[in-house]
């Protein structure tokens, strides 16, 4: 029996767009939902970095292509992008904890978008996550990333879970999917 749904496939497939619309279809429904989402920031065309996006609208910044200059403090660094893990935390580390001390009857649904290489620098996110994961009053709807290179415990510790229903993303099934993962995450809340 699942508990949790992921999705999961190649960058740019379309992970983030089906968690939105889930995400608006369950609150429309009157569900009690939050978490956050992982957005592109772009400028004059190009990617720039990534923002963090909370479902109750707060905004801050994931990753910002850095500029060789900065390099001289401590950095989490993926490729080009530079990690800003105290903005990452600030914003998803409170939303976390409180999904986890609700004692509603109702199962709250979690949104955590995603769960890839810049997220996981941070050791209180992994512990959070891994909380949240157990607990017994929270559906998690999240992303992870497609295995490629050095695989990510975290990671590779969801998709092998028995609780976990991992739906894979393609560009072929990605405008016909959206009612199995609704349907998924029902279940989940029974």
């Amino acid at each position: 029996m699942s508990k949790h749904v992921f999705l999961t496939g190649p960058p740019g497939v379309g992970k983030t767009t089906l968690i939105q619309k889930v995400t608006q279809a369950l609150k429309s429904s009157g569900i009690s939902i939050d978490g956050f989402y992982t957005e592109e920031v772009r400028e004059g065309g190009r990617r720039t970095g990534f923002d963090v996006v909370t479902l109750s609208g707060k905004r801050g910044p994931l990753s910002r292509v850095s500029s060789d200059s900065s390099t001289s403090r401590c950095e989490y660094r993926v490729g080009q992008y530079v990690v800003d893990l105290v903005s990452f935390e600030q914003l998803v580390l409170p939303m976390l904890r409180n999904v986890n001390h609700g004692s509603d009857a109702e199962k709250k649904i979690c949104v955590i978008d995603e769960i890839g290489k810049m997220e996981l620098f941070s050791q209180a996110f992994i512990q959070a996550v891994r909380q949240t994961l157990t607990g017994s009053g929270t559906v998690v709807l999240g992303t992870i990333p497609i295995p490629k290179g050095k695989p990510l415990d975290l990671v590779e510790e969801i998709r092998s879970r028995k609780d976990v229903k991992v739906f894979n993303v393609s560009k072929e099934n990605r405008n016909s999917i959206l009612q199995d993962i609704l349907a998924a995450v029902e279940s989940c809340r029974k």
